[in-house]
């Protein structure tokens, strides 16, 4: 009778730590995707000071041909008013435009 009661008490207790395991399905044990961004690494670069070597490693899309242009227009032209005044610089379209937007700014 001991043993029955013991048997009974044990798989109580064990059935009582499997259940909720057994009620959460495989969709809601999946993390949620978070995104890290590191800002250290998202660094600013100014239209207006940069030269081109620095166009050309900090932007996405930008060689040496498109760096080199962006500051022979800013030599040309005097000094960006707005971002998208990038736009008029030859081989700068909107997409290349808009993937860089947050790491432009001018001063």
């Amino acid at each position: 009778m001991r043993k029955a009661f013991l048997s009974s008490v044990l798989f109580a207790l064990f059935t009582s730590f499997a259940l909720p395991a057994a009620a959460v399905t495989p969709q809601a044990m999946q993390e949620p995707e978070v995104m890290i961004v590191d800002t250290a690494k998202v660094a600013a670069v100014d239209l207006n000071s940069a030269d081109a070597q620095t166009l050309q490693k900090e932007l996405a899309g930008i060689g040496r041909t498109k760096a080199e242009a962006i500051v022979a227009y800013r030599e040309s032209q005097g000094k960006f008013e707005s971002v998208d005044e990038l736009l008029e610089v030859k081989g700068i379209g909107k997409a290349l435009l808009d993937r860089n937007r947050d790491k432009l700014t001018l001063n």
